[in-house]
């Protein structure tokens, strides 16, 4: 809270049970109707920094106007101080119901469902959905992953019913390709388990086109120097590699993710089915296993990929400081007498 324009601890909670359990007899308590609050309430989870937390900023709407207008203009302060990286959440209320338990979960229900559409937007959506599910597939999905994007050209084909054509674009995208979900093989599995344990360092996954399952290939340990002979040259994979380094004098893991695509030597069937994998994959492997990718990669052969390399990937260098422009320096020596211009007089003439 802020106490003569100074951030200062108003109070706080020793946790007892689950933080879900915690929540509302912790938080409740702490709002004043009649005066704003910041509240940073820590989460069960944790990330590569420590543990998580949820940043409530409490602004009831009786308080004073000019409280409001100091509380808003701390609340990037505070954060930055407190480290960004560590706040998983904010949460921001004028009323108990907004920043209680269950204020909360409608906070998160509603930045996990979609956008809400115009009646114009919903109509139009309904249309493409119609004209997808009368073209041919196998089209579709050439012309959205095939055509280069910046060539915007239209092909009309006939319509499955025969009722005139259906017309084709890249814009077709997102609505025949939502990603597609191959089960991991039990093997697959029971290594991503190991992974999260660090148990072991290094996964390389497959596609198995026929059955539609990602299986393993291998978990053979790995080092930095090994990653580009792992990498093949004749068929995709997908990698999970546990690159441990240091950072700033500390010892660091990092968990970074490759998708190898050697280009154009493998079919467009394999491209295809990689690509579209790829995605839903991670969200299983961070969903269901709780292993924090830190960088994602594509590459096209290992040849690449050095420690120099991984280390700029993994902790990118700040952009340099454009220097300020500086006043050129007038020339050396004397300059003589300053002339003094006058202004002219009321007929014209100089005064």
């Amino acid at each position: 809270m802020c106490v003569l324009e100074q951030l200062v601890l108003g109070a706080y909670r020793e946790p007892t049970q689950s933080w879900d359990r915690d929540y509302d007899p912790c938080v409740l308590p702490l709002l004043d109707s009649m005066e704003p609050c910041y509240i940073l309430f820590r989460l069960d989870t944790q990330n590569q920094q420590g543990c998580e937390w949820l940043f409530i900023s409490w602004s009831p709407d009786q308080c004073p106007v000019r409280l409001k207008m100091v509380y808003a203009a701390t609340r990037a302060t505070l954060k930055k101080e407190f480290g960004g990286s560590h706040i998983k959440d904010e949460l921001f209320g004028t009323t108990q119901e907004d920043v209680c338990f269950q204020g909360y979960l409608r906070h998160l229900s509603s930045c996990s469902s979609p956008a809400p559409l115009t009646s114009a937007e919903q109509e139009l959506h309904q249309i493409k959905a119609t004209e997808v599910s009368q073209s041919t597939p196998d089209l579709i999905w050439l012309l959205t992953y095939y055509w280069p994007h910046e060539e915007r050209r239209r092909v009309a084909t006939p319509s499955v019913r025969g009722k005139g054509k259906t017309e084709i674009s890249v814009e077709s995208k997102h609505s025949t390709l939502q990603g597609l979900a191959f089960p991991l093989q039990e093997e697959a599995k029971r290594a991503l388990e190991q992974l999260k344990q660090r148990r072991i360092n290094y996964i390389q996954l497959r596609l198995d086109t026929e059955r539609e399952t990602i299986e393993l290939v291998h978990t053979n340990p790995t080092e930095t120097r090994d990653l580009p002979a792992r990498i093949p040259t004749d068929a995709p994979r997908y990698h999970f590699f546990l690159y441990k380094h240091s950072h700033q004098g500390q010892s660091m893991e990092a968990v970074v993710f490759i998708y190898s695509m050697p280009g154009y030597i493998c079919s467009i069937k394999e491209r295809m089915l990689y690509s579209s994998c790829k995605n839903r994959l991670l969200e299983e492997v961070e969903r269901d296993y709780h292993i924090e990718i830190t960088k994602k990669m594509e590459i096209d052969s290992g040849e690449g990929l050095t420690e120099e390399y991984l280390y700029e990937e993994v902790h990118p260098k700040p952009q340099a400081l454009k220097q300020a422009f500086t006043k050129p320096k007038g020339p050396s020596g004397k300059r003589g007498n300053k002339r003094l211009i006058k202004g002219a007089g009321e007929n014209g003439e100089e005064s």
